[in-house]
């Protein structure tokens, strides 16, 4: 049933959604470029430069299934309204510190903030949007918000860079997140679902410690080794979490996550799958042309993201028009056409040495952001039509996990076979 009294808010709603979602995406990436700055000024090593940007990512991504749970059980509004607190807080404090370590605990607290925000943005689209035609249209403009973000977070800090000090890329986050908080506030309806009366505290514990593991075992695992015992050991106990995390959900009266969704193949486990693979491959193309402009070409940090923005167009409009178009023809046939052009686009990149004109590069980049919209929105739409509205939070919850763990592996795996080669 529709939430009564959104319809004329719509537009304002859904605007303030995709706010909150494009700034917790633009974090991704936006600080990457000041890594040179951050050894200069707070004389940070490479390992606490790693954790300015993977302390983010970490939390982020261990802690989206809990607060997808919490927010169906407790109320997507005000956890939305909750996490823009966080984020935005966090942020201030990340410009306010004066060392590496006060940095890296800062991008905790956003990570947590970040968590927190994101799958309720998404649940919130499909109990405001419960008709198939314009909930895949708003998920589209979600995932292509999403997606433009992270294309344009290293383009946004190289701006920033290049006016003022690094600590400005922390204290622009604050007055975005403030602005999305009042428009949150003032339009999105609240909703919960009806029928959770306990929290699943073991759920809640064993799927974020699963995840932060198996997260920290893939950033780790480039350094450590693939084959080492640190690596192997972190992925065993993992599994070994996740297992016990199953078990605990089939048993339970009230679980976080209703594990036999997976069971439907199509809609949940493969839709889930073909996310990961398009954030795994568009990711782990992104961190090794970011290095191929600077390192092989010569283009500085803001020339690099500015030529890298042919992704963004391409993810942004494709995302929208996939969702359209798996509306009309059908998710599988979408999704299948765009792995299809994901196939292409490596056999093509493949290709490349450092003679390459760009031209051609931004073929392949055209030809890879449209492989990720075709099917990264609408396997999206796909998991959010079947997962039932009152469960929304924990189904986007998945659908996030999936698109950071992907991000994740991508950077892991194709950085490894980078530095190996």
């Amino acid at each position: 049933m529709e939430i009564a009294g959104t319809v004329q808010r719509r537009p304002l709603i859904l605007v303030s959604l995709l706010l909150a979602a494009f700034v917790i995406n633009l974090d991704i990436t936006i600080v990457n470029v000041s890594l040179p700055t951050l050894v200069r000024e707070l004389h940070a090593s490479n390992s606490q430069l790693q954790w300015v940007v993977d302390a983010y990512n970490l939390l982020f991504a261990s802690l989206l299934l809990a607060a997808g749970s919490l927010s169906d059980r407790l109320g997507r509004k005000g956890f939305l309204l909750a996490g823009l607190v966080v984020f935005g807080a966090a942020s201030i404090a990340g410009g306010l510190t004066d060392t590496a370590g006060q940095l890296i605990v800062a991008r905790c607290f956003m990570g947590l903030g970040a968590a927190m925000i994101f799958p309720t943005t998404l649940s919130l689209i499909s109990n405001v949007y419960t008709e198939r035609a314009e909930r895949a249209k708003a998920i589209g403009l979600w995932g292509a918000t999403a997606g433009i973000a992270i294309a344009l977070g290293p383009i946004v800090g190289g701006g920033l860079l290049e006016q003022f000090r690094w600590t400005s890329i922390f204290f622009a986050m604050a007055p975005v997140a403030a602005v999305t908080a009042a428009l949150v506030a003032w339009s999105v309806p609240t909703s919960r679902d009806p029928g959770a009366h306990r929290t699943d505290i073991p759920g809640l514990v064993l799927s974020s410690a699963a995840i932060a593991l198996l997260t920290y075992t893939l950033i780790e695992a480039p350094s450590h080794g693939w084959s080492s015992g640190r690596t192997l050991g972190g992925f065993a106990v993992a599994a070994a979490l996740f297992a016990v995390f199953i078990l605990r959900e089939r048993s339970a009266a009230e679980p976080m996550l209703d594990v036999s969704l997976f069971r439907n193949l199509r809609f949940i486990t493969a839709a889930s799958g073909s996310v990961t693979i398009a954030f795994f491959g568009i990711t782990g193309f992104s961190f090794l042309i970011t290095q191929y402009f600077q390192f092989l070409k010569g283009y500085g940090p803001l020339s690099t993201g500015v030529r890298l923005l042919p992704v963004a167009f391409a993810v942004g409009i494709m995302s929208v028009l996939g969702t359209q178009f798996a509306v009309r023809f059908g998710t599988k046939q979408v999704v299948t056409v765009g792995l299809a052009f994901f196939a292409v686009f490596f056999a093509w990149v493949s290709t490349a040495d450092t003679a390459t004109s760009y031209l051609e590069i931004v073929g392949q980049m055209l030809l890879g952001g449209s492989g990720v919209g075709l099917v990264s929105a609408p396997a999206t739409e796909a998991i959010m039509g079947v997962v039932p509205k009152a469960k929304a939070g924990i189904g986007s919850a998945v659908n996030d996990a999936t698109r950071l763990l992907g991000s994740t592996l991508g950077i892991a795996v194709i950085g490894s076979v980078y530095v190996s080669l």
